[in-house]
């Protein structure tokens, strides 16, 4: 019998790793060979940062990088507001009419392929007469990442303890008050999980920005697949691994102050019990 325990989990841990090893060795090659001295990018040389320097003189990865970064924060920032609201709609405003053509049309993008999402945009674009560029993606990736948030935050309002908010429309606070005094403290782990999901998704977007974007408004993934097409660069290399090392300091970041958040309202609790 602890034979078999021990031959199980020794085959999960083997499977385990070899997961990890498919998707995570990639990138580590990736992040290796970009600090290679050979411009080719299959055949080590030594170590060296010659790439890094070379990125900061091309000035199309740049721009297509400071484009990606504008458009991933509005999005994000769109996305998270919107969906917050959508979500609020969905739990607190009951059965309404039209809730269940609502409900759809706001989740049908987690589950409709991106290149149906990128054609519908852009039809919606030529039809309107406007022009594209950075607030075309941008809409684009707002109405791509929402529904994420409002999955996220509907999820944490459905576990908010409601007699908080009761307790304090009780003692006389006006609703929007008790909205943004009560309820958006309680959101702001959900909020910034919601923000960090879009802003990640609006970087890593290939279809929907190719679909929408225009002159002068080349966003760093369409920039990479352009270039790739005739051989991968060591600048392609390095620009990866500068994004790869953003989004892990954020991802850090964020996984801090959500800690310092519950740890606080710890604290707060009263009889030294942890907060709802």
């Amino acid at each position: 019998m602890r034979s078999d325990l021990f031959k199980s989990s020794w085959l999960n841990v083997f499977s385990v790793a070899l997961g990890l090893a498919f998707l995570y060795l990639p990138i580590l090659v990736l992040v290796i060979y970009s600090f290679n001295v050979s411009r080719l990018v299959t055949v080590w040389a030594g170590w060296s940062t010659r790439w890094y320097a070379e990125l900061l003189n091309d000035r199309a990865i740049l721009d297509a990088a400071w484009v990606t970064l504008r458009v991933a924060v509005l999005s994000a920032t769109a996305a998270t507001v919107l969906g917050t609201l959508a979500a609020i709609a969905l739990t607190r405003l009951g059965r309404f009419r039209g809730r269940l053509l609502f409900s759809g049309m706001l989740y049908a993008p987690l589950v409709m392929p991106e290149v149906i999402i990128g054609l519908s945009l852009l039809l919606l674009f030529v039809a309107a007469g406007v022009d594209r560029g950075f607030w075309t993606i941008a809409i684009a990736h707002s109405t791509l990442t929402m529904c994420f948030v409002a999955v996220i935050v509907q999820s944490r309002l459905l576990q908010l303890d409601r007699s908080l908010e009761e307790a304090a429309l009780n003692l006389g606070c006006p609703p929007l008050r008790t909205f943004f005094s009560v309820t958006l403290p309680l959101l702001v782990p959900a909020l910034v999980s919601g923000w960090m999901l879009a802003f990640t998704l609006s970087l890593d977007d290939l279809v929907v920005a190719s679909f929408t974007t225009g002159p002068g408004a080349t966003t760093l993934p369409i920039r990479i697949y352009s270039e790739i097409r005739l051989g991968v660069k060591p600048e392609i290399n390095a620009i990866c691994t500068v994004m790869l090392a953003v989004v892990a300091v954020a991802l850090i970041v964020v996984s801090l102050i959500a800690k310092f958040q519950k740890s606080d309202q710890s604290l707060h609790a009263p009889g030294g019990r942890k907060a709802p």
